[in-house]
């Protein structure tokens, strides 16, 4: 065997050279050549039958750099522990029943997960399809037909009409000496393992999906009962001024003013219901339901699920090996590579041995009865040589296409590194303003407070308390907006961590 390097650095085995071109020399005759080129080809296919030489390069899967498998940089921020690898099921770390029966539910049903199995399905189907090449090809051939003879070409004694009846079976085995048909199978293996990590992919965008539409029911439930409390204060300051301008201690205006920003507020109500509305919706079609049917706590759950220890993220290794994009962009360059052994074998010959039985009957009757019987076995060789411009072609689109596939699975890596960094970022940043707002909300309190104390007392005037208590309506939509992005950079993280699709049932993929 003469092992060659490939353009992207793959080995490449090409078949032992073969002697059906040895030169006839030393006065051998024409037929003595044939025959030793015979017995010569005989041994050639013995013996390669045995070793089986497979063409084109033997797929190794690409190693990643230090930089790939180090720890996070944002693995030392806080919320997060990079000692862990992360959960597979991490929505479980809400340790909310409600949120995990509408898991349970979009696994069971969603649509576009529906798609993927019946696409992982398809891929199945042809790798069973590919594996059949390596069995033996029959076909039943079976025919009738109405014979009509002339009267004047009759031979005494014989029928005039009759109806003859030709059956036979045909049995073929492709001899796969350069590795055809295990390249085929190796194709087929890679796309359908590729297509099992879209699969797995879809889960986890169902699942991170699912987990956000809930939390944004939530939140927007959160949001707007913050709301409507900043509106029931603003209407008791609406009250307690008008109450001052009818004792003459307060002006119209200031009325004017806390009307409005009342108001304001007030208007703010309906799109957060509508958002609220549009998440419901969103998550009964995600559970593969109509937004009629979606359960009811679904619908009344008010408080946000939290996290109760800071979410485990593993290293950038962990990452690699359970990323679904990453995995199917490394099984697509297999089964690319594979398919370059598929091409190069058709510079070859391709050999099949078969054989046929058959018979021909006069009359239905007579079909297992003794009509003749024929029969014939042996080789068949068919070769594409000397033009072989074709194949050259399709081995360099093979090649081409293959170099897609290994920038492609590079892509991929560097897309999991970045999202899970800039996820890392996000969450870390969120946590940090969301303990800023929190202290900003209580201090905004405790001015309005003392503000609308000393108000009463005549030491600050209307002014004062109406600038208060905007802020105050303020810092406390902007901290029930912050419960909503923090909730939502926790499903992000998860979501580039890639969990949630281990336990799926029918997932294994025999690798023979």
């Amino acid at each position: 065997m003469i092992v060659k390097r490939s353009p992207f650095g793959l080995s490449l085995s090409e078949p032992c050279s073969s002697t059906f071109g040895t030169e006839v020399k030393n006065g051998t005759t024409v037929r003595q050549a044939q025959g030793e080129r015979w017995k010569a080809g005989v041994a050639l296919l013995a013996t390669t039958a045995l070793s089986a030489c497979a063409v084109g390069p033997d797929y190794v899967r690409p190693q990643s750099s230090v930089s790939v498998t180090a720890p996070f940089i944002g693995a030392g921020r806080p919320g997060v522990d990079a000692t862990v690898d992360a959960d597979p099921q991490w929505w479980r770390l809400y340790d909310d029943p409600v949120l995990n029966g509408l898991i349970a539910d979009a696994l069971a049903a969603n649509t576009d997960l529906r798609v993927a199995v019946a696409n992982l399905d398809k891929a199945r189907a042809a790798l069973r399809g590919a594996r059949a090449d390596r069995l033996p090809q029959t076909t039943i051939d079976a025919s009738t037909t109405y014979n009509r003879v002339p009267s004047w070409q009759v031979l005494p004694g014989e029928p005039r009409q009759y109806w003859s009846v030709d059956t036979g079976i045909d049995v073929s085995y492709e001899v796969d000496l350069f590795g055809r048909v295990k390249r085929s199978i190796e194709a087929a293996r890679g796309d359908a393992q590729a297509t099992e990590a879209d699969a797995d992919a879809v889960r986890v965008a169902i699942v991170a999906d699912t987990v956000r539409a809930y939390l944004d029911a939530i939140a927007s439930a959160k949001q707007i009962a913050v709301a409507e409390q900043t509106v029931a204060l603003l209407d008791r300051s609406v009250r307690v001024t008008s109450a001052r301008v009818e004792a003459g201690r307060s002006e119209k205006l200031d009325l004017i003013r806390i009307s409005a920003l009342r108001d304001q507020r007030r208007a703010a109500v309906q799109p957060l219901e509508a958002e609220r509305d549009a998440a419901l919706f969103r998550l009964a079609t995600l559970t593969g339901r109509t937004p009629r049917d979606l359960p009811a706590p679904a619908a009344t759950a008010t408080t946000l699920p939290q996290l109760g220890q800071p979410i485990p993220v593993g290293d950038g290794r962990a990452l690699i090996a359970r990323r679904p994009d990453v995995r199917a962009a490394e099984r697509r360059l297999a089964a690319d590579t594979a398919r370059i052994g598929v091409a190069t074998a058709d510079l070859y010959p391709h050999i099949q041995l078969g054989g046929q039985i058959g018979t021909t009957s006069a009359g239905l009757s007579d079909v297992f009865g003794g009509g003749p019987l024929r029969w014939l076995t042996g080789p068949l060789i068919s070769w594409n040589f000397p033009n072989i411009a074709a194949t050259r072609a399709k081995i360099a689109g093979a090649k081409a296409q293959t170099q897609a596939s290994l920038a492609g699975f590079d892509g991929a890596v560097l897309t999991a590194l970045r999202e899970t960094e800039t996820a890392l970022s996000a969450y870390a940043h969120e946590i940090e303003r969301h303990q800023a707002l929190t202290q900003a909300r209580d201090e905004a309190q405790r001015a309005a407070t003392v503000t609308e104390h000393r108000q009463r007392e005549g030491t600050v005037d209307f002014l004062n308390v109406l600038d208060a208590e905007r802020t105050l309506a303020d810092t406390q939509a902007d901290l029930a907006a912050s419960d909503a992005r923090l909730a939502f950079a926790q499903v992000d993280l998860f979501r580039a961590l890639g969990g949630g699709w281990q336990q799926a049932p029918g997932k294994a993929i025999a690798t023979r």
